[in-house]
Formats: C-alpha cells, sequence, structure tokens
C-alpha cells in the first residue's frame, strides 16, 4: 500500500475553480494548488479587473487517494479527477514545485496580477475605431490613464494619435506587474 501523499489534478465544475478550491482547503488532509490571473478587461461597462485561474477547469490537490479519494471527488465545486481510462495519473511533484517557486516570485496569495507589455518602439494594429487595421510605431506610453501614442501613416503624413491601451492588439503576451527581463 502506498501512503504516499500525491499531487493530482482535480476537475472542476465551469468557472467554479476557486469554489472547489475553497472547499478542498477545508478537508484536513488536502494541501490545494490554484494560481490564478488577474488582469485589466475592458467591457461594455468599462475597464474591469479580471480573475481567472491559470488552469480554467482544474485545480492541483494533493492528497492520499485511498484514503481521501470519495471526499475530494463529492467536495463542492468539483466533477472529478483528469483520468486515462480508469487511470488517475499523479502530477510529478518537481513539476508542482517548479511552478510554485516561478509563481510566488509574483503572486500575492496565489493571484499574479498582468499588465500588456509595452515599450516604446513596438510595432502594434488598432483592433477597433474608424482607424481599424491601420499599422503603427508606439511613441510614448502613459500608464496612469491607459493610453498610448502611436505614430500612424495616413492621408500622406504621419500622426501621433493618443489611443486607449485596449484598443491596441499588443506585440507580446502581457506579464506580471513587477516582472523584468
Amino acid at each position: 500500500m502506498d501512503d504516499e501523499r500525491k499531487w493530482y489534478c482535480v476537475r472542476t465544475q465551469t468557472k467554479r475553480e476557486r469554489v472547489a478550491s475553497e472547499n478542498l482547503r477545508e478537508l484536513a488532509a488536502v494541501e490545494v494548488f490554484c494560481p490564478v490571473l488577474r488582469y485589466r478587461k475592458a467591457t461594455r461597462r468599462g475597464k474591469i479587473w479580471w480573475e481567472e485561474a491559470l488552469f480554467p477547469g482544474y485545480v492541483l490537490a494533493r492528497f492520499h487517494m485511498q484514503e481521501n479519494e470519495r471526499a475530494v471527488s463529492f467536495c463542492q465545486g468539483v466533477r472529478g479527477f483528469v483520468k486515462f481510462g480508469s487511470v488517475i495519473p499523479d502530477v510529478p511533484e518537481w513539476f508542482i514545485r517548479e511552478m510554485r517557486e516561478a509563481w510566488q516570485t509574483h503572486a500575492v496569495e496565489e493571484i499574479v496580477t498582468v499588465m500588456p507589455a509595452l515599450e516604446k518602439g513596438d510595432e502594434v494594429e488598432l483592433a477597433v475605431g474608424p482607424l481599424k487595421g491601420l499599422k503603427g510605431q508606439i511613441v510614448d506610453i502613459l500608464p496612469s490613464v491607459e493610453r498610448v501614442k502611436v505614430l500612424l501613416e495616413f492621408l500622406g503624413q504621419a500622426q501621433a494619435v493618443d489611443v486607449d491601451l485596449f484598443s491596441i492588439l499588443l506585440p507580446r503576451k502581457p506579464m506580471p506587474i513587477d516582472f523584468t527581463p
């Protein structure tokens, strides 16, 4: 009999990763890792802070399978386990360790806040509005008002235009706020 606690990938109900992880944490012998991303998102109501799980529909939990399988699978917010046929594979300890180390460098309570990664000189494309599709170069970044100044070539000359940060296609993926390459 294997007495070792192992990490498993637990399936959650849609958009209920946080609920499942909180309920799993209430179980005495279960350790949970549920990394969350926090970012700004443009909506009809304006810009809002949005939080979602890094692995939508899943949380990682460490427990004794034989002792806690039933309690974990019937926990509120949980749909079951990731299975291959009838086999429930464990997640390697090294993967969780490296993931946690990388995550905790930038996280506050398992939440990493990400912001658009922009630099002066980046080539961007306007995604909305009457100038949609035009490409230009960033000449200034105004983070406090979430705007950028883009040099666009139109009407036969270059024009510097202030645009909303959420109306451009980003040249690279968003990064954690405190990230320095």
